[in-house]
């Protein structure tokens, strides 16, 4: 939008060192092809204060049709998303349950061994899901 440039207005800064994930649920018509987004960046350099921008198109090939085509961690990422969403009973989980996010976990955290973040990321699922194994969300 028009104030992506400029300085005035506050936006989603990120510090050194941080990272951010950003996921996107989207649903392409079955004869979508091409380029479907475009994305763009900046960032100032923390040394010299130059800002840089760059971009980029995204288009239908990129994305992968079913989560376990993705990689280990964008799995990680949409699973963590899904299990926020089903401890706040949200819309976006509805027929989701703890159980099912808790297996989910235990499937990526099997293609990432030795992460201890993703190993207590399972032990919360987990311990969630033998309190509260039927949790969903229910229409309000």
């Amino acid at each position: 939008d028009e104030d992506f440039r400029n300085y005035q207005v506050d936006a989603g800064e990120v510090g050194a060192g941080h990272a951010v994930t950003a996921l996107y649920e989207l649903s392409f018509h079955p004869e979508t092809a091409g380029r479907v987004a475009t994305v763009s960046l900046r960032y100032e350099d923390p040394d010299t204060g130059d800002v840089h921008e760059q971009g980029g198109d995204v288009n239908r090939k990129m994305f992968h049709t079913a989560l376990e085509e993705a990689s280990p961690h964008f799995q990680l990422q949409a699973v963590v998303a899904q299990y926020a969403e089903v401890l706040r009973r949200s819309y976006w989980a509805q027929g989701s349950s703890l159980v099912q996010v808790r297996d989910m976990a235990q499937r990526v955290s099997a293609w990432l061994p030795g992460d201890p973040d993703v190993r207590e990321f399972v032990q919360l699922v987990t311990q969630a899901a033998r309190i509260a194994p039927e949790q969903v969300r229910y229409m309000r």
